[in-house]
């Protein structure tokens, strides 16, 4: 293993098929199958395997947990969903959806990237965890800041290939040079066997989606919306990670939305950009699981100071 990544080999159990909105999602688990509920929602063009790492590390620092970590409709081995567009309003409601099927009775939940657009509109509609993280947040608006540039660049590759025949548009949206010039610009490692891994989960995984329209609509919505559209419904115990380096988000974006997510907390990761699930991997699983015992022990206190409060009643009688 190289410092800051893991390459995991999955032990969990079988893949879980969950009916939702009509589909069959298609889901991996890793820990405590009986254990508290931990729901990883990954980001645009990836799937399961970009959050794979994290997820098994977790389970490894946190036997307690069942780690859940889903495909997006639309992506990996999870089909899109029949007449629908795949915008955010509809991910967040496939996400509600998903969670009532496999935690029914409570559930901490944790996205990356555009994962994290999902959750929090999830959260505006309802969804209701009981710890929530995001790694590498949407806080900006695409066409703003630094990344603007890159962003027409990336809105005008995706309107090509929407003119085009099925067909041709997925040889354009796969290309296999493209996908690298894209890794290459996320990839802020100087690390050689990391960087040439990072470029290999990629190539293999970037371009897994069910159809380019779907693929087309989930880039508009994760080009039009932001986490602090959201911040306001966000009612329980918040963690932020954040690449230094980040070309999609820059920092003084995040600082803006830890103000905005009231009670919220930051952890910024040095050196490393968009892919701390990648790059920082080992920092990400430290930072979320003390998050998790912090917050537990805080939950504890409050009902430790009852149960004595009531006992101290009882004895006076």
């Amino acid at each position: 293993m190289v410092r800051g990544y893991t390459r995991y080999v999955s032990d969990a159990s079988p893949d879980l098929l969950v009916p939702t909105l009509g589909i069959r999602t298609r889901a991996w688990q890793y820990g405590d199958p009986a254990g508290e509920p931990l729901i990883l929602v990954h980001g645009f063009r990836g799937d399961h395997h970009g959050l794979e790492g994290l997820a098994g590390l977790l389970a490894e620092t946190a036997p307690e947990l069942r780690v859940v970590v889903p495909d997006l409709p639309g992506f990996g081995r999870t089909p899109a969903i029949p007449g629908r567009e795949h915008d955010l309003r509809l991910y967040g409601e496939w996400l509600r959806a998903f969670v009532a099927e496999i935690a029914p009775g409570g559930f901490g939940i944790l996205g990356h990237s555009f994962g994290s657009l999902v959750v929090a509109r999830a959260i505006a509609d309802g969804l209701d965890p009981s710890r929530i993280m995001l790694i590498n947040p949407i806080s900006s608006p695409a066409l703003e800041g630094p990344n603007g540039a890159m962003t027409r660049l990336a809105i005008a590759y995706y309107r090509a290939a929407a003119v085009l025949p099925e067909s041709r548009a997925r040889r354009l949206l796969g290309d296999p040079l493209i996908v690298r010039v894209m890794s290459e610009v996320m990839a802020k490692t100087r690390d050689p066997e990391l960087r040439s891994w990072i470029h290999r989960q990629h190539a293999e995984h970037f371009s897994d989606f069910s159809d380019s329209a779907t693929l087309l609509q989930a880039f508009r919505a994760s080009v039009s919306h932001t986490v602090g559209e959201f911040a306001a419904a966000f009612a329980a115990p918040t963690l932020l990670i954040v690449g230094d380096r980040d070309d999609i988000t820059p920092l003084p974006e995040q600082l803006r939305l830890q103000r905005a997510i009231r009670g919220s907390r930051l952890r910024i990761v040095p050196g490393v950009g968009h892919l701390v699930h990648y790059e920082a991997v080992e920092d990400a699983t430290v930072f979320v699981a003390g998050f998790l015992r912090e917050t537990a022990a805080e939950r504890a206190e409050p009902d430790a100071r009852r149960g004595a409060a009531v006992d101290a009643g009882e004895s006076g009688r």
